[in-house]
């Protein structure tokens, strides 16, 4: 696997875009994609503007605050050239300073890469072919054509939302559930929430750029609460454009806030390439 496949993958494990806003603002906005009918929200309505401000205030509450994180996770993934073998993911978080994480090839049981991110640095470990590479975000903004930054990496592993905009055009709300649709500088975002608990469970994300065809859909599924966390240990992502990529997430363990180590050691013969 080149650098520029395991990437791709790293990025869509975690995928994510930049600018991603905080979730407190209330704006304007519109229907979301392939909506038949556009529905725009009469702001000088109060009980439009309630409902609104109740739906966010409830998504802050769930918003996971840590200090760090601990997973293992199952990692199925399928791409244009059907079902590629199993990988295990072992993720470490230091929040708002560094991602760790060790891919292993399951059925052989070897671990084959080793990434550290940080806010500005991506180091990768070839371990099979002994080499290192030393890049940036930015660099991996342009291999994958996903602009992202380190905080949204952090939040999607974390089970946080990501890319919401102030832009609200679209609301409704069920027995069940409830959607709101928003609009960002690079994608349309609809998200739905479970109306009992407010718990995120789809984010539907289409590209604002006509030219491209740029999908995901987010799934989130299997909650538990540990702690006071509501957590989803359940996860499907599907992104498509010229290709489509299938991956699911399953957190078989994980932990918030105990003391841990990301430390990075490259061995002395491997090439850097």
């Amino acid at each position: 696997m080149k650098f520029f496949s395991t990437i791709s993958f790293l990025a869509i494990l975690v995928f994510s875009v930049s600018s991603c806003r905080t979730v407190k603002q209330i704006n304007k906005a519109i229907a979301p994609k392939d909506s038949t009918a556009v529905v725009i929200i009469d702001q000088s309505k109060a009980d439009s503007i309630m409902m609104i401000k109740k739906t966010i205030e409830n998504l802050n509450r769930n918003y996971i605050d840590f200090k760090t994180f601990n997973a293992k996770i199952k990692v199925d993934y399928q791409d244009n050239n059907g079902k590629q073998p199993d990988v295990t993911a072992i993720v470490r978080i230091i929040k708002d300073s560094a991602i760790w994480i060790s891919l292993t090839a399951t059925f052989i049981n070897i671990e084959i890469y080793r990434v550290l991110i940080t806010k500005d640095s991506v180091v990768l470990l070839n371990k099979r072919d002994k080499e290192v590479q030393y890049r940036s975000i930015d660099y991996l903004q342009e291999v994958t054509q996903i602009p992202f930054d380190y905080k949204t990496l952090q939040d999607l592993l974390i089970g946080n939302p990501v890319f919401v905009d102030s832009n609200i055009v679209y609301y409704k709300k069920t027995d069940d559930q409830i959607l709101f649709s928003m609009v960002g500088t690079y994608f349309k975002h609809l998200l739905t929430l479970s109306a009992h608990n407010y718990n995120l469970t789809h984010s539907k994300l289409d590209d604002v750029d006509i030219s491209r065809s740029r999908t995901a859909d987010l799934t989130y599924a299997a909650y538990e609460n540990k702690m006071g966390v509501n957590f989803s240990t359940y996860r499907e992502i599907t992104v498509s454009e010229k290709n489509k990529l299938d991956i699911s997430l399953n957190f078989k363990q994980y932990e918030f806030n105990k003391e841990l180590s990301v430390s990075f050691n490259i061995p002395k013969n491997y090439t850097k390439k």
